[in-house]
């Protein structure tokens, strides 16, 4: 597994197939907004640590996308072992740079010099319920940090804005998981593994109307400066401690430049977006 791993990718194979239609599809009916990738050094590799929107499968495309066309950069992304259970989908996947998330692949990846692409809230932020829209649902997690210090990777937090918004959630998993039906089932506990205890449980949403398209929301992006990793432990505090101020700074640096989208979101809607556009895809006030 380790030789397929590092083995070098120039390229996106699902880029010269038939999904370059869908990217061009989705490029005209989110219209993305890109802030901040002028800055972006692609000669040196980073880990790009984001938000994860609701499903996750709506944004990444047009981020890797972007990165790819205008940067020349290739991500590989850590992704979760739940995508490896899909065929086809899984194969669509690693043909195209993903590996499971573990810190065997991640070094693997850091030695080859890969830059890598992470979402720490992971499948828990992909289900996110109904009111957290934009949260970071990173737990306690600071495995990103520590596997940036140890190999000397600048972190790049990025932000994703317009997503959360293409779907009303009509039921989520803390409505399933409070039910009777929910209750029981997951006092068994090989249900309640699968389920991670709720943890994976996806939201049944409603989009454009009552299809489940999603609204066309235009979508913004932006990039920040980069944070040396491994400065976080030079010190000479406790390595735990130090781990996770690092990767409090990356959460407020994705928060920041998610209430500065919001703003820049404001002034374009006005000017940026048809009056269709403005109809058929509100925003919620922030």
């Amino acid at each position: 597994m380790s030789a397929e791993i590092i083995r070098e990718l120039d390229h996106y194979p699902a880029f010269e197939s038939g999904a370059v239609r869908l990217l061009e599809w989705m490029r005209r009916y989110f219209d993305p907004v890109f802030l901040g990738s002028e800055r972006l050094d692609g000669s040196r590799p980073a880990l790009f640590v984001g938000n994860h929107a609701r499903y996750g499968f709506i944004d990444i495309p047009l981020i890797v996308d972007h990165l790819y066309r205008e940067h020349g950069l290739v991500l590989r992304s850590l992704g979760d072992r739940s995508h490896m259970a899909v065929p086809y989908w899984r194969d669509f996947l690693t043909a195209n740079g993903m590996v499971v998330g573990t810190p065997e692949n991640c070094d693997a990846l850091m030695e080859a010099g890969e830059s890598i692409l992470v979402f720490p809230g992971g499948a828990r932020e992909v289900m996110r319920r109904r009111d957290e829209d934009y949260q970071l649902i990173w737990k306690n997690r600071v495995g990103f940090a520590r596997m940036a210090a140890k190999h000397g990777y600048d972190i790049i937090p990025f932000a994703s804005l317009g997503a959360d918004e293409c779907f009303s959630v009509l039921m989520d998993a803390n409505d399933f998981t409070t039910s009777r039906l929910g209750r029981a089932l997951l006092r068994n506990r090989r249900i309640a593994e699968l389920l991670r205890n709720g943890d994976v449980i996806p939201p049944v949403s409603r989009g454009l109307g009552p299809t489940l398209l999603p609204r066309p929301q235009r979508f913004y992006f932006s990039f920040g400066e980069r944070i040396p990793a491994v400065s976080a432990l030079e010190s000479g505090a406790d390595e735990q401690q130090a781990l996770f101020r690092l990767r409090e700074q990356v959460a407020g640096s994705i928060t920041r430049q998610l209430d500065e989208l919001r703003d820049y979101r404001r002034k374009d809607r006005t000017t940026g977006w048809g009056v269709m556009r403005r109809l058929l895809a509100p925003v919620r006030v922030d």
